[in-house]
């Protein structure tokens, strides 16, 4: 599995106006919805239930949202590079700024396990975080995401 099968080019965001967790999860539903074509009410509600279930907040900024959405048929994911911090209730209380959710069929085992995983390895390398936040246009951003990034490699 590699991150170029998770995202496209248009599900790269760099956001500016999210103030909160809760609006965060509002503006990632809202751009599932237009990438992915998944119904926005409902994506928001499995994001919020998901959390209400444990932070994902993984630390050193990152989060890793993630939701099973009914009629989905594939793993789908997103990236959001925050311009200004939000807090996240992270397992080491520091606010987030690189945020990748995923979206899974409600049925997906072992594709959404193996995608959590690359996701979360990739994300764990603090070189690559670094070089994320230093480059903050969503082209660049997906050029650095898809640049060679699999299950081996990561």
């Amino acid at each position: 599995m590699e991150l170029l099968k998770l995202i496209k080019p248009e599900a790269v965001k760099v956001i500016s106006t999210a103030s909160s967790k809760k609006r965060l999860f509002h503006d990632i539903a809202e751009i599932a919805h237009v990438t992915h074509g998944l119904p926005e009410s409902s994506t928001l509600s499995a994001l919020l239930d998901r959390e209400s279930l444990g932070p994902t907040g993984v630390g050193h900024g990152v989060a890793l949202p993630h939701a099973r959405i009914e009629g989905l048929s594939e793993v789908k994911g997103l990236f959001v590079l925050l311009e200004k911090p939000v807090e996240f209730n992270a397992v080491d209380h520091l606010p987030v700024d690189i945020v990748f959710a995923l979206f899974a069929p409600e049925a997906a085992g072992v594709d959404h396990l193996k995608a959590l995983a690359l996701v979360s390895r990739t994300l764990r390398d603090k070189a690559f975080c670094d070089k994320l936040r230093a480059n903050p246009d969503a082209t660049t951003l997906y050029a650095i995401l898809t640049d060679g990034r699999s299950e081996e490699a990561a």
